[in-house]
């Protein structure tokens, strides 16, 4: 009796630990660029962090660099991209790729940050095997934010 006494408990932790765990995951897994504090008018290299959350495989990422900010460079290593002129000044990086459900990609490139102005709203759109779209944008009341880098003066 002893023994499966022993089993069971660390089991237990084992699954309570495990579930903590995904709602951490599920609370923090979105499109994320970081820094998430840098200085105006600095050259910053961003990462941007892509989660499949669902179940449905995530088969490309728009990334909106608002105007304002000058896209220096997109990392090229194995990441299939593309740029090309948005709306109203800005420039959208497009990768290209698979992301299968539970997993995340990482996507880097380097931009230099507005002169003036106190944060930098990253607008992203995921879109999903399915044909479904994820809009990471500012609309009030969203429960998809755009991830923000705050623009800090050194003191």
């Amino acid at each position: 009796m002893k023994l499966l006494q022993t089993r069971h408990v660390p089991l237990a932790g084992v699954l309570v630990g495990g579930i903590a765990l995904l709602a951490i995951t599920a609370a923090s897994a979105h499109v994320r660029v970081k820094p998430a504090e840098s200085k105006p008018a600095m050259t910053e290299t961003y990462q941007v962090t892509v989660p499949t959350e669902g179940k449905v495989s995530t088969v490309r990422v728009e990334l909106v660099v608002p105007d304002g900010v000058e896209l220096v460079s997109v990392a090229d290593a194995d990441d299939p991209h593309e740029v090309r002129k948005g709306e109203a000044g800005t420039s959208v990086i497009t990768w290209r790729g698979e992301i299968l459900p539970g997993f995340a990609r990482q996507y880097v490139f380097t931009a230099r940050n507005p002169r003036t102005g106190s944060q930098i709203s990253w607008v992203a759109h995921q879109y999903f095997a399915d044909g479904t779209v994820a809009d990471w944008a500012d609309a009030p009341g969203s429960r998809r934010p755009a991830s923000v880098t705050k623009l800090v003066v050194a003191p």
